[in-house]
């Protein structure tokens, strides 16, 4: 079993800036690819940027330029730095542990106003 909490998620204006972080824990978690994804009203869940173990990342394409994910191996954390918010950026944010089989968090919601 993998743990996943995320937190961080909130509200803010278009063109602000937050910082999402994950901790994970459990009996069989290891060092592993981790990411973020989201999940928009009425939309599936997209990816929103990878880590591997170790530390290349990959972005969406909507998010590059704007969001950051970082890694401590050390803490069992990963952690998403999003700037220049947009609203389209509005979802629930998930952190994953892409183990197999994956785990999930619970989400945090992070919402942008126009």
């Amino acid at each position: 079993q993998v743990q996943l909490v995320e937190s961080g998620g909130g509200l803010v204006q278009a063109g602000g800036s937050l910082r999402l972080s994950c901790a994970a824990s459990g009996s069989t978690f290891s060092i592993n690819d981790m990411g973020w994804y989201r999940q928009a009203p009425g939309k599936a869940r997209e990816l929103v940027a990878v880590i591997t173990s170790g530390g290349s990342t990959n972005y969406a394409d909507s998010v590059k330029g704007r969001f950051t994910i970082s890694r401590d191996n050390a803490k069992k954390s990963v952690a998403l730095q999003m700037n220049s918010l947009k609203p389209e950026d509005t979802a629930v944010y998930y952190c994953a542990w892409l183990g197999s089989p994956p785990y999930w968090g619970k989400g945090t919601l992070v919402t942008v106003s126009s």
